[in-house]
Order: C-alpha cells, then sequence, then structure tokens
C-alpha cells in the first residue's frame, strides 16, 4: 500500500498552459487556475527553473473561506545526473480511453471419429471473482461424429462441424427458472475461423452505476481475462492447473490480451474523492448529502481521457525531522490534464525536463490498444512472458 500524502491537481480544460508572468502568483489564481510557483510564489519557468532553489505546485481553489491555494510541497529540482533532490520517482502516464477484450483462438485439433470432447472457459474479473470462487468457470461436451462404413477409426474427423457443434451448445440460453444461471454468451462471442479456428472473443464489460452519493467509492480498476481447456472425455471437476496435458485435444492461443483503460473521467473523478481530505481546510468528510461538502470542488470532464504526472518526493529540508518519535512519511504530487488540452500537455513536459533533468526521462508512456480484425484461416501462434495463468 502507498502510504504518501498525495495531492490531487486537476486542471481544468480552460487552462491551455502554465502562467510565466511574474505579477501571478498563488495567492492571485482563481478558481480550478493551475501554476508552477518559484520559492517566492510567483510563477515559474523552464527558463528560470535553475535560478530557484525549490518550486511549488499550485490551484486556485473555489472556496478560499480560511484557506489559500492548494499548494504541493517544496519540490527541488534536478538538472544533471546525481544532482542533489528529494525527488524520489517520476513518471507520466498517457490517457488510453480504450480498452480491448480477450481473444483466443483454439486450433490444432486432434478428434477421432466417436470421440466424446469437452470445452471448459474459466473467466475472472472483479465481479466475476467475487460471485463465483476461482472464477465464473462452464463446459460444454459435445461429441464427434460417427466413422462412416469401414472408416479408419484414427483419422482425425472434419474439424468444421465440429467447431459448429461446440458453437451452438456454448450459445445456449441458462435455463430461465433460476436467475443465478448464466450462460456463456452473456461474456463471449463464438466464431468459426476457415473451418479450423474457433475464436473466443469476450465481452466489453458493463458499465458499472455510479451512485448519486458523494460519498460512495464506486470506481473500480477491472478486466475481464479467461482461460480455456479442450480435453477428452466428460467435463471433469479437477483443477486445470493441473489437468492431463495428454487428454488435450486441441491447443488454445491468446491472440489479444485485455487491457485496461487508463485515466477516465471515472478514475480521476475516484482520485478526487480519495484525496480530498488532505488538502481540505475544514469539513474533509464527504457527507452524503451535497450541502454538507461546501469545500469539495471536482474539475473533471465527463466522458472526457486524462494523461497523469505522477511525482513522489521526500521532505525538502530533512534537518527538521531528525528527531522525534515517528516514522517519515515521503510525498506524492499527481497532475490529471485532459489529453485534448494538449498545451498543457507540452507546457508541463517542457517544464519537467528542465527543472527534473535525467529523473523526467523516466516515464510510463502508455499505448492505446487496437482491437484485433484479422480474419485468418491458420491459427496465430504467439509468444509472450506474461504468465499463461494470468492473461
Amino acid at each position: 500500500m502507498d502510504f504518501s500524502l498525495t495531492t490531487l491537481f486537476v486542471v481544468p480544460d480552460t487552462v491551455t498552459t502554465l502562467p510565466t508572468a511574474t505579477t501571478v502568483n498563488t495567492q492571485s489564481l482563481g478558481a480550478g487556475a493551475f501554476g508552477i510557483f518559484k520559492n517566492d510564489y510567483n510563477a515559474d519557468t523552464a527558463a528560470n527553473i535553475a535560478l530557484a532553489p525549490y518550486f511549488y505546485l499550485a490551484q486556485g481553489r473555489q472556496n478560499t473561506y480560511l484557506q489559500g491555494s492548494k499548494r504541493s510541497d517544496k519540490i527541488k529540482g534536478c538538472l544533471t545526473a546525481g544532482c542533489n533532490t528529494n525527488v524520489t520517482e517520476f513518471y507520466k502516464v498517457n490517457g488510453c480511453g480504450n480498452s480491448v477484450t480477450q481473444i483466443t483462438e483454439v486450433g490444432n485439433w486432434t478428434v477421432q471419429c466417436g470421440d466424446v470432447v469437452t470445452l471448459t472457459i474459466r473467466a475472472h474479473s472483479s465481479y466475476l471473482d467475487t460471485l463465483y470462487f476461482n472464477g465464473f468457470t462452464r463446459s460444454v461436451t459435445v461429441q464427434a461424429p460417427c466413422c462412416a462404413c469401414q472408416g479408419d477409426p484414427c483419422v482425425n474427423v472434419p474439424i468444421s462441424a465440429l467447431i459448429d457443434k461446440f458453437i451452438a451448445k456454448l450459445r445456449e440460453q441458462a435455463p430461465g427458472n433460476n436467475p443465478d444461471n448464466i450462460s456463456l454468451n452473456q461474456f463471449f462471442t463464438f466464431e468459426n475461423i476457415g473451418g479450423t479456428i474457433l475464436r473466443i472473443t469476450g465481452k466489453p464489460l458493463t458499465k458499472y452505476g455510479q451512485p448519486c452519493d458523494v460519498a460512495a467509492f464506486p470506481y473500480e480498476y477491472d478486466r475481464m481475462w479467461f482461460r480455456t481447456f479442450i480435453y477428452e472425455g466428460p467435463a471433469t471437476t479437477v483443477d486445470f492447473i493441473v489437468a492431463d496435458n495428454c487428454n488435450l485435444v486441441a491447443n488454445a492461443n491468446i491472440t489479444q490480451r485485455a487491457s485496461y483503460p487508463v485515466g477516465t473521467a471515472d478514475e480521476i473523478k475516484q482520485l478526487e474523492k480519495n484525496y480530498y481530505s488532505y488538502q481540505a481546510g475544514y469539513l474533509k468528510h464527504l457527507y452524503r448529502m451535497n450541502g454538507y461538502n461546501q469545500n469539495f470542488e471536482s474539475y473533471v470532464t465527463d466522458g472526457a481521457v486524462y494523461t497523469t504526472y505522477y511525482m513522489k518526493y521526500n521532505e525538502f529540508n530533512k534537518a527538521e525531522y531528525n528527531w522525534g518519535d515517528y516514522i517519515p512519511e515521503d510525498e506524492m504530487s499527481i497532475i490529471a490534464v485532459n489529453v485534448a488540452n494538449t498545451g498543457m500537455i507540452s507546457a508541463l513536459d517542457a517544464f519537467f525536463t528542465a527543472a527534473l533533468g535525467p529523473i523526467a526521462a523516466a516515464t510510463l508512456n502508455v499505448v492505446c490498444p487496437v482491437t484485433t480484425t484479422t480474419t485468418s484461416t491458420t491459427l496465430a501462434v504467439t509468444t509472450t512472458t506474461t504468465s499463461t495463468l494470468i492473461p
């Protein structure tokens, strides 16, 4: 768990660049206005950062009664490798509203006449693992066609017909007399690709309801991933992690792994709630009646995607904490900027490159995934270093 004292700054879409005029200071910031300031509280820039012993991040408030602007603690710049800075970690995460679902392709079948074959899917997500022990698990069993008169029982049967039989079973609705019965086609789509491949694609997760309650914490990081097993014989209750490899009659290859969306508006709204009390001068609690939360401010635009900057640092003057019966605690500042606000993102990139030098180079850049749309009739073979137990 991260115990850093954290301050979150969500930059409004209307604030498109950092202030540079010397007349702008932390006290003159309007509601939501964001900037970076020197030790004298005047606007800081990439050009003069080398002259300042430290800088602040600051944002104006809507409610200024008994409190000033929201500020970070003192952050010391770093212009060269090995410099004396209190920053211990810095990275940038590009926002990505896209998330792809898992695709598994089953191929290289070895099924003979009359064989009984079972396909089992075990799916996991935050909610599925809450509802079902060890994941949502369902199996379907079909029998391969019998051999023709005087046919060779060792010859593989036509696979396309077998795949179609599996798809028909997989798409069947669960009995409707029990509301707890859930069919596989609620979470997956099934396709016969070229008569040789059974493609299983996870469906996008249903968007969770957002309660009209400022004190609620509804956002969850969630994705659905699943494992697929195809084996000879009826459905088994054996744990598939130790399944008998000799009974497997096809290969299940993951051709696209599920991903998380990054920096969505719901995620940033949740961070606003999580870190609200750290900088509230009073009325720190998020009561269920909005009238009791006069200090709570949100600058998130619904439906937007945000790029975030994370900076972790220690106390600027450690000499003040040489003695005491306490454990030193570091701090973290997070800046969230709408990906469409390219002016502010460019300004922040330039500032942190100048202010943090070699530290700023170590950034995490998320590449938005693109859904696979291939219709290849041959089984795609992929290599990965990710554990096969957690696709």
